[in-house]
């Protein structure tokens, strides 16, 4: 069976962009595939963490995951810190990496800016553990957002040259995966800019956690413009705020924004901002509730990445030790 990897970073609160661009797509994508998920808990340290509020995100985000209905007995679900190979491979594909395909990285120059002589080397080389993440478990597909789909693209030129250097075909190509009506889900305060964790406004987004009565709060202020709803997705794309409630409206109706913009056309958005606050709340209140049941018994969210990471690095070790075989390395 193919096999996916994938994995979001305990920063801050998961939000509906996370939701709509990823979990939701994994909880399909667990039907046909063996799923790897993972949370990147060492990626999350390219920024100052305090270390309590980041074992509380850790253990937040494994109950996100299984809020949205990711199933940890049928898939792999663990914390990457538990499973030092991605460490050790890491430093071995790094080898292996130009460092010209690194200088093109356009995330690194984004975060960086004007400071990226002062940027740690952590954020300049986390597309190379990305591909270290993928690459150890010989993943054969990977669900990205649009933001990520560069550093696959690293991960399998990293794979190529790793394959051409000994001659083998050890590692699989992964295949990027961009599902779904929301694959980029926007700012509620600002229709150009993606949804964010670090948007200093609550009313930006909408937090897995929030419970019925602030997702509909949250929706009711979403920015609008003033004209009624268009007739055709062309006429939606030009105006930003109303094409992203469109666009979250269609992902979580299931139907496509076709569908959705002849549903509403020249609606009002009262009207269909209720619409949208009554479909908010039927499908993301029931999850909130769950990760508050979750995250009520830390112990078992521990027990649970635990056993995760015992199956992760089952796995892990294998492949790792076949890399070190083929590079001529020795172990015990």
């Amino acid at each position: 069976m193919n096999r996916i990897f994938s994995g979001m970073q305990p920063t801050r609160q998961l939000h509906l962009g996370n939701y709509l661009g990823a979990l939701r797509n994994w909880v399909e994508l667990q039907n046909s595939y063996e799923c790897i998920f993972c949370v990147v808990d060492l990626h999350a340290l390219t920024i100052d963490q305090d270390a309590e509020v980041l074992r509380n995100n850790i253990r937040e985000v494994t109950a996100a995951y299984i809020a949205a209905g990711i199933d940890p007995e049928k898939n792999i679900l663990f914390n990457q810190s538990f499973v030092p190979a991605h460490s050790e491979l890491a430093w071995i594909l790094s080898c292996h990496t130009p460092l010209g395909w690194l200088n093109r990285m356009t995330q690194f120059k984004e975060k960086a800016g004007k400071q990226k002589d002062m940027a740690n080397l952590g954020l300049y080389s986390y597309p190379v553990l990305m591909a270290a993440d993928i690459l150890l478990y010989k993943a054969t597909h990977v669900p990205v957002g649009e933001d990520q789909k560069q550093h696959l693209e690293l991960a399998r030129d990293i794979a190529g040259a790793f394959n051409r250097r000994y001659d083998t075909e050890f590692f699989p190509l992964p295949e990027p995966q961009i599902l779904g009506e929301a694959t980029r889900v926007m700012s509620l305060r600002d229709g150009t800019k993606k949804m964010s964790k670090s948007d200093e406004s609550e009313y930006s987004r909408i937090n897995m956690t929030d419970d019925a009565d602030t997702i509909a709060t949250k929706i009711r202020k979403a920015k609008t413009d003033p004209e009624p709803l268009p007739d055709t997705v062309a006429d939606l794309e030009k105006r930003p705020e109303a094409d992203n409630l469109v666009t979250i409206y269609a992902a979580l109706s299931g139907q496509t924004r076709e569908q959705t913009v002849q549903q509403f056309a020249g609606a009002q958005f009262s009207g269909f901002k209720a619409a949208l606050v009554d479909l908010s709340v039927a499908k993301l209140a029931p999850m909130t509730t769950r990760m508050k049941e979750l995250l009520d018994d830390k112990a078992e969210i521990d027990r649970l990445l635990r056993r995760g990471g015992e199956r992760a690095a089952a796995i892990a070790e294998t492949n790792l030790n076949g890399v070190k075989d083929i590079i001529g390395l020795l172990r015990p």
